[in-house]
């Protein structure tokens, strides 16, 4: 697999609307990039990776800026988490992934290298375990309702056997019917779960996880 770095098919654009300039998506040319002699970027140490970067006027773009919490303990900005969410979607989930963030002005005081990787793997890590706590209660709805369906349906065959059948009539065949019915549409919210639920929600759980674990390399804008 060769080094990918993922562009909007409109090139350098804004991703949010709501202030400007916002988070935007760094255009590169190929992986001729231009660095200081002797450097050594964390891309190049990763070979067959999937590249995810980020173009901010500062590293303040790429927070909440409502939340007080300290730097690295800072919900992640909405717009910024959803983008990063986006692309890596676009990957398999066993593919891997870095973030490079191109910042136009360093925090002074700050190791922003640190900060930021620390901030985005302490939020999707939170993330993932809000998603590990929803996949539980989903799992223990499920349990729930399956209980529930199971007794309901059993409840209505017992009714069919030792009523319905016992008296053949057009009434009693249409009680039949409708028993049937009844029994297996109280089925209908477990199978929903076991089915077509519960994959969708693990396999965000697994994306936040690997989000959490990413390579984050932050470097200077020129």
């Amino acid at each position: 697999m060769k080094n990918e770095t993922k562009t909007p098919l409109n090139g350098d654009r804004a991703v949010s609307h709501r202030t400007a300039p916002q988070l935007r998506l760094w255009r590169q040319s190929s992986a001729k990039n231009s660095r200081p002699a002797g450097s050594m970027p964390l891309v190049q140490q990763m070979p067959g990776i999937h590249h995810i970067e980020l173009s901010l006027r500062d590293v303040d773009q790429l927070f909440n800026t409502m939340d007080p919490s300290p730097f690295h303990e800072k919900d992640l900005d909405d717009d910024a988490a959803e983008f990063l969410l986006s692309w890596v979607q676009e990957f398999h989930r066993h593919e891997p992934v870095d973030l490079i963030v191109h910042l136009e002005k360093h925090p002074e005081g700050h190791n922003v290298q640190q900060l930021v990787e620390d901030a985005v793997h302490n939020y999707f890590a939170y993330r993932a375990r809000l998603n590990e706590l929803e996949f539980k209660r989903l799992m223990k709805q499920g349990r729930m309702s399956l209980l529930v369906g199971l007794s309901f349906l059993i409840v209505c065959f017992l009714i069919i056997e030792l009523v319905v059948l016992r008296k053949p009539n057009t009434f009693a065949s249409f009680l039949k019917e409708g028993l049937i019915i009844a029994g297996w549409v109280a089925m209908w919210r477990p199978l929903e779960i076991y089915l077509y639920e519960w994959w969708p929600l693990r396999r965000r759980g697994q994306i936040f996880n690997k989000l959490s674990l990413m390579p984050v390399e932050v470097r200077k804008r020129v």
